[in-house]
């Protein structure tokens, strides 16, 4: 991305806050047709599925988006290359890419690369071509520095911001991805900070890099204020961004305290990495109208994004709960409320001289092994957690078991957690929360073996 370029574009999506409700709707209208339209052209399988229900292409213009087939990750997996638009673009290529070539190539046949891991352990693949890719960068970028006027950007901005950013960073994450590529084009410099970093090294990275921006994982980012309220690191930032987990108003206030600044926090997901922002819990998620369509019927959401036309996703529904609400007055955003997200716990480790550390469950979360159907993990103690694991067929019990043992022995020597115990227990089947309707990674508390 062009410096230049990315200031321009930037102002111009800017301009999008001053319409008027009725003026995003109308937009946003126009690029959902454009879309469909799209859709109907170029994909095989929303030409076909549209058909199916009795869409022809004369009505495109005129039926209410709820008129159209929904999907979902299973039916987006199975119907892959018949509903990409990228001609040759095939699922088991791109499968073979990611496994064989890691990190090494930022692109595949010209597009950029996200996955996200399941409950089925089986990666699921969300491709943006250039365009798309750069338009959910801006809207990164803008929500990033949200309430914040063109002149105090570039303000910002010419004083070259050091950007520190804490997650997940040693595969194909679209956070990551996408915040390295965003930093870049608006020239600062950036300093990534793995999750699976021991705990004294963060230290050492935050003091040296002194960073003027925070970017992660709230509970990651919280980690790191424990060490500022504790006087280890010494920070002085002008924002905390908050991404990839839910913001509880708790957690909100101790970022806002300990770093004593705005805390921004911003919602995003493999399919759209760009869907909202939200700068305080009681003014609720502002969603970018102008980037997605997202509906709510019956508890569930759809999102149709309105800017990926390599991989289209119409009415594609997502396990996320949402409350809509109206736009603040002045506003043409939608808002919403968030009412169920994932909220992980981590696992915290001693190792008997007085030191501690921490598994993230986001550092594990992408395990992709052939017959594991489902996993959680548990806490036993303060030095050992299992695995719940779920597989496909039981007669692979003992191969998942040798792959997993071997996959976590390396993260645990990694973290320098190499004394932990780690177990695996097969379960007939793993069930989501009750009350949240979401299986969580970790579960709650510790039990006795």
């Amino acid at each position: 991305m062009n410096y230049a370029k990315v200031l321009l574009d930037l102002y111009r999506l800017k301009r999008n806050e001053k319409k008027s409700p009725a003026q995003m709707k109308a937009m946003q209208d126009k690029k959902l047709r454009r879309l469909l339209y799209f859709a109907w052209e170029h994909s095989e399988y929303y030409h076909r599925v549209f058909a199916e229900v009795g869409i022809s292409k004369n009505q495109i213009s005129e039926l209410p988006l709820s008129a159209f087939p929904s999907i979902d990750k299973g039916i987006l997996m199975e119907h892959f290359d018949e509903l990409v638009t990228v001609p040759g673009l095939k699922q088991t290529e791109l499968r073979k890419f990611d496994e064989e070539d890691g990190m090494e190539s930022k692109t595949f046949q010209n597009c950029h690369v996200v996955h996200s891991s399941g409950s089925t352990g089986i990666p699921g693949y969300f491709i943006y071509d250039e365009d798309a890719w750069n338009q959910m960068l801006l809207g990164i970028i803008r929500g990033a520095l949200w309430n914040m006027s063109m002149p105090q950007i570039v303000k910002l901005l010419i004083g070259r911001p050091k950007i520190l950013y804490i997650a997940a960073t040693d595969g194909r994450y679209g956070g990551a991805m996408a915040v390295g590529d965003g930093i870049r084009g608006v020239g600062a410099s950036q300093k990534y900070l793995d999750i699976n970093t021991p705990l004294e090294r963060w230290v050492e990275i935050t003091s040296s890099f002194r960073p003027d921006i925070i970017i992660g994982y709230p509970s990651a980012i919280k980690i790191l204020g424990e060490l500022v309220q504790q006087g280890k690191v010494q920070v002085d930032v002008k924002r905390v961004i908050s991404c990839g987990e839910p913001l509880s108003p708790g957690l909100r206030r101790f970022l806002k305290d300990v770093f004593r600044t705005e805390v921004v926090n911003f919602y995003g997901a493999s399919e759209s990495l760009a869907l909202g922002v939200e700068t305080g819990h009681e003014e609720g998620m502002v969603l970018f109208d102008d980037l997605n369509l997202i509906e709510v019927e019956n508890g569930t959401m759809y999102l149709t994004s309105l800017y990926n036309f390599a991989q289209p996703l119409i009415r594609y529904r997502i396990s996320d709960h949402l409350a809509l609400k109206e736009p603040l007055v002045g506003s043409p955003f939608t808002r919403a409320e968030i009412l169920l997200g994932r909220d992980e716990d981590i696992l915290w480790f001693e190792d008997g001289k007085g030191g501690r550390d921490f598994l993230h469950p986001l550092a594990v979360e992408g395990f992709c092994v052939e017959g594991l159907k489902d996993y959680q993990f548990r806490q036993i103690d303060k030095t050992a957690f299992e695995m719940l694991a779920e597989v496909t067929d039981f007669n692979r019990q003992k191969v998942v078991r040798l792959e997993v043992l071997n996959k976590m022995k390396g993260i645990l020597a990694e973290k320098k957690l190499a004394h932990v115990q780690f177990y695996i227990r097969f379960v007939d089947e793993i069930m989501p929360d009750r009350s949240t309707g979401k299986k969580p990674l970790i579960l709650a508390g510790e039990v006795a073996v």
